[in-house]
């Protein structure tokens, strides 16, 4: 039988905790752990941002906590990447490393109480089984760099906004204030934030 969703978000989270443990226990793990941390947490967002959180939001009632989750997603990436460009051998690094894992595993903890339980009771087996294959097959894309924007900047000679990924359009969307922002897709968000920063320039 294939793993339901909830099973496969919480080995994500299971398996990003074993990398996070040898990360703080043994300094020479830390160039091939973190990279493979970093992606893993990144393709694990994406693949709830796309297949899970938006039937939180219009199935469960999940609107606020999964706007809260998907924030905190983006904080967590962007420490995330933080760490990429340090020493991993520097005291600065030993400190932001600890920001980072403090960040996620405060997200894993509140996804686990909130989000996952409400999963669980809003949607039958078989629905929580196809979540989980759309999870996974989204998850792998992302891994192989298949995400949207990787090409990046096609169209951005008439439009900077055009050449932006998903993320980028996520911020900009929370700075205009954009309501729904955490279930739309990056062609959605274009089109919101263009109409937002054209009443703003109006």
């Amino acid at each position: 039988m294939a793993d339901d969703v909830v099973t496969m978000i919480k080995t994500d989270h299971r398996e990003l905790e074993r990398l996070f443990t040898m990360m703080e226990q043994e300094r020479s793990v830390r160039p091939l752990a973190l990279p493979l941390a970093v992606a893993m947490l990144e393709a694990h967002s994406r693949a709830e941002e796309k297949h899970v959180y938006p039937a939180l939001v219009k199935e469960a009632g999940e609107k606020d906590e999964v706007e809260h989750a998907t924030e905190e997603h983006h904080e967590a990436e962007e420490l995330g990447r933080r760490l990429l460009e340090l020493d991993w051998e520097s005291e600065e690094f030993d400190r932001e490393l600890g920001k980072w894992v403090e960040a996620v595993r405060h997200h894993v903890e509140e996804e686990e109480q909130d989000l996952l339980p409400a999963l669980g009771e809003t949607f039958d087996e078989e629905r929580l089984r196809r979540m989980g294959e759309e999870f996974a097959e989204q998850r792998a894309e992302e891994l192989a760099g298949g995400s949207e924007g990787a090409g990046g900047g096609e169209g951005a000679g008439r439009s900077d906004l055009a050449g932006l990924t998903r993320d980028e359009l996520y911020e900009r969307a929370r700075q205009l204030g954009v309501e729904g922002r955490s279930s739309m897709k990056k062609d959605e968000l274009l089109e919101q934030v263009q109409g937002a920063e054209g009443a703003a320039a109006g």
